[in-house]
């Protein structure tokens, strides 16, 4: 009961939040937390009601709709901080409401994956993977937004939604920021899994192994070419998105077929 009434109730706040920020674009003096203050409450009780959630007595409860609304809610905590420094609150108005609908979602009570893990090691190659997804996610996101202001500025046509978005160059300098700590955790969930489980590479782990270490290859190639040869504009976003799509792959495609389908 408690899972749903606090996802239900950080849903509405999230909406919220994303209202609010909306109805400030474009005017000259934003107050921008207090239209970022419900999305913080949100995070909140989303983050009180994923520990009753994910949390359980013979395990974690890391199915797909509870997997969805962590790295929902790691992501939307992403885009608070980096608020703090950087003028991205506008992102909010997609992310936070998707977050809201990720929690309500893990809290209907489907059925869950418990995954026991005794081991303190293992449990935290989860989380760190966990993250790794979440930011690399968050990168793709900003690579999208990056793409369509890249073209709108191209095309002469800086107006709608570009407005109020960060300059180019602060998009491209936060994508790169949000990869470099998603590959660094990236790194340390593989070597974990290396290290700490028993076999990686076990029927059940292959695939997700193998899309994971390809993510990784291409999310290097792309760093090192930012850091050697300056690297941006398409090259970036077509780089960023293909890590994504591989990691995801490997992270909730084999989610979605094990439980729902197979």
């Amino acid at each position: 009961m408690f899972p749903t009434t606090a996802s239900t109730l950080a849903a509405l706040l999230y909406c919220l939040s994303a209202f609010l920020i909306f109805k400030q674009l474009g005017t000259a003096h934003r107050q921008r937390w207090v239209a970022m203050a419900p999305a913080v409450i949100a995070m909140l009780l989303q983050a009180a009601a994923l520990n009753a959630l994910i949390i359980q007595p013979q395990g974690l409860n890391l199915g797909f709709f509870a997997a969805f609304s962590l790295i929902a809610w790691l992501i939307s905590i992403q885009i608070l901080l980096s608020s703090i420094y950087r003028r991205i609150e506008s992102l909010g108005i997609v992310v936070f409401p998707i977050s809201g609908i990720a929690s309500v979602a893990a809290s209907l009570h489907f059925p869950d994956h418990l995954i026991s893990i005794t081991n303190n090691a293992v449990q935290g190659h989860v989380m760190v993977s966990i993250i790794a997804y979440s930011l690399i996610t968050l990168g793709a996101f900003q690579a999208g937004l990056l793409a369509y202001q890249d073209r709108s500025i191209r095309q002469h046509h800086p107006g709608g939604f570009i407005r109020f978005l960060p300059p180019l160059h602060d998009m491209e300098t936060l994508l790169f920021q949000f990869l470099g700590f998603g590959f660094i955790c990236l790194s340390a969930s593989l070597l974990s899994g290396f290290i700490y489980l028993e076999d990686i590479f076990a029927q059940h782990l292959v695939h997700k192994t193998v899309l994971s270490i390809v993510a990784w290859i291409i999310l290097g190639v792309l760093l090192f070419g930012r850091f050697k040869f300056g690297w941006r504009g398409k090259t970036a976003i077509n780089w960023t998105l293909a890590a994504f799509v591989f990691l995801m792959l490997a992270f909730f495609g084999s989610k979605l077929v094990l439980e729902f389908i197979l």
